[in-house]
């Protein structure tokens, strides 16, 4: 077994059992949420015998560590349970399971909508980053190179709100060019669907644009002064073709990693963005259920978010590996 395969199999186990580890606390954190989806569907007149039958219903009498292991079995199977909201509790006879709308069925169209959001957030925030990146590098300490500094690292310390709230005013109540509303329903056109997603996709790309910038700009600066340029730029190469030809590319590794979590973090950090636009993704979903504690729906939820995560980290983790040739040619 080569080196570089041996090392991508032990980055998928490491992955693997992070996501194990994860599922525990999931499980764990959901459960300690206060607060009981039984007593919050019938209110504060129920009986302590009605009660106790929508909780032997929905399976929520069940020790913990037999409801755990019956959820993480179906989720492996890709069975994420049934959604508490849309259970049919008319139908509770004793012990039996909750009937109603599955937990997959709910994030489906929620899931695709926030993939849809962070790729097009990531089209526009990927290459403006790198773009800068190599510029800032170009044109290092100069005035470009310090105001695109400030600029980017001015909208990473903002809160998600508050850049959200800031474009609202000006692209929609002052300069209505854009909706203020990502209203996105199924059926769509691609067109009006982009539009209405332009808002909060901005919000996202100024967001995660100036980690990817500055890690750019200080991956190509580190091998500015490695020999291989100094021979290029001796040879006459322009400034601009040394970097994208010979120094981007040798400085790939670094960038992937930040691109890889900044894409996690459009998947998984997306909460926020979504409840001010009241977009419907994933991120919506999951505050929806939490508040009227739908546990399957808000351990799914978590789930996907760890598991996108994981996945990104690890696109990442092989990338850097290959982009290395020291690893994929060893002596």
């Amino acid at each position: 077994m080569g080196s570089v395969t041996r090392i991508i199999l032990q980055r998928l186990a490491l992955g693997l059992l992070t996501l194990f580890i994860v599922s525990i606390v999931i499980f764990i954190a959901v459960n300690l949420l206060p607060g009981d989806f039984a007593e919050a569907i019938l209110g504060q007149g129920a009986t302590p015998e009605a009660v106790a039958s929508i909780r032997e219903g929905l399976g929520l009498d069940k020790p913990p560590i037999t409801r755990y292991f019956d959820w993480l079995g179906g989720a492996i199977q890709g069975d994420l349970g049934s959604s508490f909201a849309q259970a049919n509790f008319a139908s509770f006879t004793g012990s039996d399971a909750a009937s109603g709308t599955t937990v997959a069925e709910q994030i489906a169209p929620r899931f695709k909508n926030t993939l849809f959001l962070a790729g097009v957030t990531a089209a526009i925030a990927v290459p403006v980053s790198i773009f800068l990146g190599v510029l800032a590098a170009l044109y290092r300490n100069s005035i470009f190179d310090r105001a695109t500094n400030i600029l980017t690292l001015s909208s990473i310390s903002s809160p998600d709100f508050f850049l959200a709230y800031v474009l609202i005013l000006f692209l929609s109540v002052l300069n209505p060019l854009l909706p203020s509303l990502s209203n996105i329903y199924d059926g769509m056109d691609f067109s009006e669907r982009l539009v209405k997603s332009l808002l909060p996709a901005l919000t996202l790309t100024l967001a995660v644009t100036a980690q990817m910038m500055r890690m750019t700009r200080a991956a190509i600066i580190n091998l500015l002064a490695s020999p291989y340029i100094e021979m290029a730029r001796l040879k006459g190469i322009s400034p601009m073709r040394v970097i994208v030809t010979h120094a981007l590319p040798n400085a790939l590794a670094p960038i992937i990693t930040v691109i890889a979590l900044n894409l996690a973090y459009l998947i998984t950090g997306v909460v926020v963005v979504e409840v001010v636009f009241v977009y419907p993704g994933i991120g919506q979903l999951f505050v929806d259920s939490v508040k009227i504690r739908d546990i399957p729906v808000v351990q799914a939820c978590c789930l996907i978010f760890a598991a996108a995560y994981i996945l990104l980290n690890l696109s990442a983790d092989v990338l850097s590996i290959l982009s290395n040739p020291r690893l994929r040619h060893p002596k």
